[in-house]
């Protein structure tokens, strides 16, 4: 599977930006996606994915404040509201092309990635 993040940007704090992520080769009917990032200096951690389903779950840290979701071709968007500084990071999307049922915030269960795009929170 083929991913193609765009969306990123440079937004002050409180301000909002919407990624996407084009796909391209998804064909399974199980399969988890998601939104994955990486600050400077930090391991790559899970911010949201969703499956087929769809299920969702989302890190702690943007509970309230991001929305995954996707559409019937499979691009995958994540709205992020009330940005603040510490969301600043590269964003990756990421797809498992089977085994929809465990989906999770692990990157390790996943397979296929984007090559990212950076999100800049700063005053």
């Amino acid at each position: 599977v083929q991913l193609a993040e765009s969306g990123g940007g440079s937004v002050q704090p409180g301000g909002s930006l919407r990624l996407s992520c084009e796909t391209s080769g998804l064909t399974t009917s199980s399969y988890c996606m998601g939104w994955f990032r990486q600050a400077p200096g930090k391991e790559r951690e899970g911010v949201a994915v969703i499956n087929h389903v769809p299920w969702t779950e989302y890190a702690d840290s943007v509970k309230d404040r991001f929305t995954i979701s996707k559409d019937d071709k499979n691009t995958l968007f994540l709205q992020m509201n009330n940005l603040k500084s510490e969301d600043t990071a590269m964003y990756y999307c990421a797809v498992r092309d089977y085994g929809g049922a465990f989906c999770g915030l692990l990157d390790s269960g996943m397979e296929d990635w984007g090559k990212g795009t950076l999100v800049t929170i700063s005053s």
